[in-house]
C-alpha cells in the first residue's frame, strides 16, 4: 500500500509541476498555458502531493516490525 502511494503522490507532484509552469507560460504548447487558473491548480496539487509523499514517509518509520 505504501509503495502505491508513493507512486500516486508522485504522479501528483510532477503533474503540479507540470501544471504550474504552464500556467506560468514556462512550458507552452496547450491550452493551459499562460492561464492564472493552472498556477493555481499546479500549485495545490503539488502541495497536496507533497503532503501525502511525507505522510506515506512519516508512516513508514513510525509503524513497529514484527
Amino acid at each position: 500500500m505504501k509503495i502505491i502511494l508513493t507512486i500516486i503522490s508522485s504522479l501528483m507532484i510532477l503533474s503540479g509541476t507540470v501544471w504550474f509552469l504552464q500556467g506560468m507560460n514556462v512550458l507552452g504548447g496547450s491550452r493551459m498555458s499562460g492561464q492564472p487558473q493552472w498556477v493555481l491548480n499546479g500549485a495545490v496539487l503539488a502541495v497536496i502531493g507533497i503532503g501525502l509523499l511525507i505522510f506515506t514517509r512519516w508512516r513508514r518509520g513510525v509503524r513497529p516490525k514484527n
